[in-house]
């Protein structure tokens, strides 16, 4: 155990329920992937998780769980679990801290982030995405045709499977956009939580080839951020498929030919929902809008969303539905969809708070930042659709084709 984990300190990490062997308990893993390595606890210890706070050492740890629980622990178990979780770079401490520098500038060294999704979720061979996204296309047999002076879109970041007619409408009528945007400024949900605004000095690379980042840009952004308030954050861009998942349509569209872009991951506006202050007061935001609108200025840019809206049922920990309650979900994102199409960020947030996200928007940060940063441009509903998410279709994704001009 290293010195600093006399007080451990757990770090933002994830986790999820699962039964092992036969014991039900969480299962730990770290966001930033520093290690591959998973931390099993089982359901009587979850408490012990609660104190490693880094005002704890072990024997506090061992008074204060027991007073908590009525059940003590030994504190050898402690100091093997305290052991485990260092290991495997959860604690907040030097130890993980060096692992992230060493991971970013890993990361910021390579050529271009590869594609996390190809060769999963759609091919990894620019002729197999190809042939995949003009079949989606053909299906629409000219009938939506690209619109003129499209300056923003939102675009979902569903898995193809599921979404590929909605984005085949999205980006026909955003085509010229996409062929003719001198910049692409592109905001996605960052699903690992971080900051509130991560970019990256890393260009994405689709089958097509590297979408190089415009790094005069990012440098400003992380000017008025600061760097150190997003520099571990950085690491979710990774893994995280929301922007890779539009960026590629935009890829194609363009026939393969690269354009400068700045990528945005987003994270949670949960804060904000629950009244703790506002987006639109927030100075961070503010400064990055006004970095992103004069890079925008002069040049041809176009700003996207890559964005699904509700997340409901039982796969989402609500309620199944039934025909109502999806009926009911398309009501609400009615409302929704015509507040973007307004253009008017502070209608589409304003709605999120009046219903407290109950409907889990996993894009609410995206598409506000981009009706921000387009400064009132009115649009139109291109697509729309209630993806299934569990085997009986008792829960749904809402996603939405948007274009604004």
């Amino acid at each position: 155990m290293t010195q600093n984990s006399v007080f451990p300190r757990l770090r933002n990490v994830g986790s999820h329920l699962v039964t092992h062997n036969g014991q039900r308990g969480l299962v730990l893993h770290d966001p930033l992937r520093l290690s591959d390595k998973t931390i099993f606890i089982p359901q009587g210890l979850v408490a012990v998780l609660g104190l490693l706070d880094g005002a704890n050492d072990v024997a506090a740890v061992q008074a204060k769980f027991a007073a908590r629980t009525g059940f003590s622990v030994p504190g050898d178990v402690l100091r093997e679990f305290i052991a485990a979780l260092d290991e495997a770079y959860l604690l907040d401490n030097a130890r993980a801290a060096s692992a992230v520098r060493r991971a970013v500038d890993e990361y910021r060294a390579a050529g271009a982030r590869p594609p996390a999704s190809a060769g999963l979720g759609y091919p990894a061979d620019a002729g197999g995405l190809r042939r995949l996204f003009d079949d989606y296309l053909a299906e629409l047999d000219g009938a939506v045709a690209a619109r003129p002076g499209v300056r923003g879109v939102l675009s979902p970041h569903i898995d193809y499977q599921r979404g590929g007619p909605v984005y085949a409408r999205t980006w026909s009528a955003a085509a010229a956009a996409a062929r003719e945007a001198e910049l692409v400024v592109i905001f996605g949900t960052d699903h690992a939580g971080g900051a509130l605004i991560t970019p990256t000095r890393q260009s994405y690379a689709t089958p097509y080839g590297a979408m190089p980042t415009d790094q005069g840009v990012i440098d400003r952004l992380y000017a008025v951020i600061g760097e150190d308030a997003v520099f571990a954050s950085e690491l979710h861009h990774r893994t995280e498929h929301s922007i890779e998942l539009s960026l590629t349509w935009v890829h194609h569209m363009r026939g393969g030919a690269p354009c400068p872009t700045v990528p945005v991951l987003c994270g949670s506006f949960h804060d904000f929902v629950m009244e703790r202050g506002a987006p639109s007061t927030d100075p961070v935001i503010g400064a990055a809008v006004d970095v992103l609108q004069a890079a925008a200025a002069g040049r041809r840019t176009l700003f996207v969303a890559s964005a699904d809206l509700a997340h409901v049922g039982p796969a989402f920990d609500t309620p199944p539905l039934g025909w109502v309650e999806k009926a009911q979900t398309r009501l609400a994102d009615q409302k929704l969809i015509g507040a973007i199409c307004a253009g008017d960020a502070e209608a589409f947030f304003g709605l999120l708070k009046a219903e407290r996200d109950r409907r889990n928007v996993c894009g609410i940060a995206p598409i506000y930042l981009m009706l921000r940063a387009l400064g009132g441009s009115e649009g139109e509903v291109v697509s729309y659709d209630r993806c299934p998410a569990d085997e009986r279709s008792t829960s749904i994704v809402s996603i939405a084709g948007v274009v604004l001009g």
